[in-house]
């Protein structure tokens, strides 16, 4: 039988005890089954505690970085689109490649991280850790998702279309500072089900090619309806608000009936990064519990039920 690491010495140490016969038939395919993936996260969410601080946040900022050149590219490829439906289906077949270099390069996304609640079921890391983990992978992110927010609108990118681009991400900004918070908090639990749910199947799959259609298929469902996900929104916030301040600009967007001043840093915070960031938060929670409830306390108590009936 091919060696399957990780996962195989799972198997051997765990009181979840599948037939490893199992193993051999999805190797064929290419994929692990939903209960073996979900292990592999729980071992991958303990290996994420344990990094020291310093490359925690390196890996977050790699993470919040790739996730804001998806918007880059999906705000520039779509913003002279005028029909919202043709412009929201070329983003959401731009966007996942952001969240395809994540996974490919084993950065830390926060919306991703929320799945260390199957480590905490599991009881291998405690509460307290988790949270500190989150911590850094935010700040990490959000570094990372402004620095380029910073870098496209003071240095010529949002230049794009005689500055259509900027008008396009600072029209971007006003609605999303302005959203209604329970609006923002349900488009983010939306959001990261589908993200959560893409990183749990890219992890279930062999392959390069695999994890790219998995992870992409989800975080393509999510741009296309206009879910809320709370480290792109550090790149599509800050880019508007950002281009807001350089004169030129500003008037593009005022000429284009953008009333400029209703987004602010304040509003932004309040209306949308808060309740976003608690609803991605809660997605992320609620598939990791149904994942490990599903498949690995479910399989876990079925067959020592199972055994004792044999044994008996």
């Amino acid at each position: 039988m091919q060696s399957t690491g990780i996962l195989e010495s799972w198997i051997s140490s765990s009181p979840y005890t599948y037939d490893v016969r199992n193993l051999d038939t999805v190797g064929r395919v290419g994929l692990y089954t939903p209960a073996e993936y979900t292990a592999l996260f729980a071992d991958s969410g303990e290996a994420k505690a344990r990094r020291p601080a310093w490359q925690i946040l390196s890996l977050a900022y790699l993470a919040g970085f790739f996730i804001a050149m998806g918007g880059v590219a999906a705000n520039t490829a779509a913003h002279m689109i005028g029909n919202e439906g043709l412009a929201r289906l070329v983003m959401g077949l731009l966007f996942p490649f952001g969240l395809i270099m994540v996974i490919l390069t084993g950065a830390e996304l926060y919306t991703g991280d929320t799945l260390m609640a199957i480590t905490l079921k599991e009881k291998r890391i405690t509460l307290v850790r988790m949270v500190y983990h989150w911590i850094l992978v935010f700040a990490g992110n959000a570094i990372g998702a402004i620095s380029v927010a910073i870098g496209m609108a003071f240095f010529g990118q949002l230049n794009i279309s005689g500055g259509m681009l900027a008008v396009f991400s600072i029209k971007q900004a006003a609605a999303k500072s302005t959203m209604d918070p329970m609006n923002a908090f349900v488009m983010g639990i939306f959001c990261n089900v589908l993200v959560t749910i893409g990183v749990l199947m890219a992890l279930g799959a062999k392959d390069v090619t695999g994890k790219a259609v998995a992870a992409f298929v989800p975080i393509s469902f999510f741009v296309i309806a206009g879910f809320e996900h709370s480290i792109a929104n550090l790149y599509y916030v800050p880019a508007g608000l950002f281009a807001s301040t350089i004169d030129r600009y500003r008037d593009l967007a005022i000429q284009a009936g953008i009333d400029v001043d209703i987004a602010s840093w304040g509003s932004f915070v309040t209306h949308n990064l808060i309740p976003v960031t608690l609803g991605n938060t809660v997605g992320g929670l609620a598939v990791g519990w149904l994942f490990y409830w599903c498949h690995m306390h479910y399989s876990r108590t079925h067959q020592a039920s199972e055994r004792r009936e044999i044994t008996s």
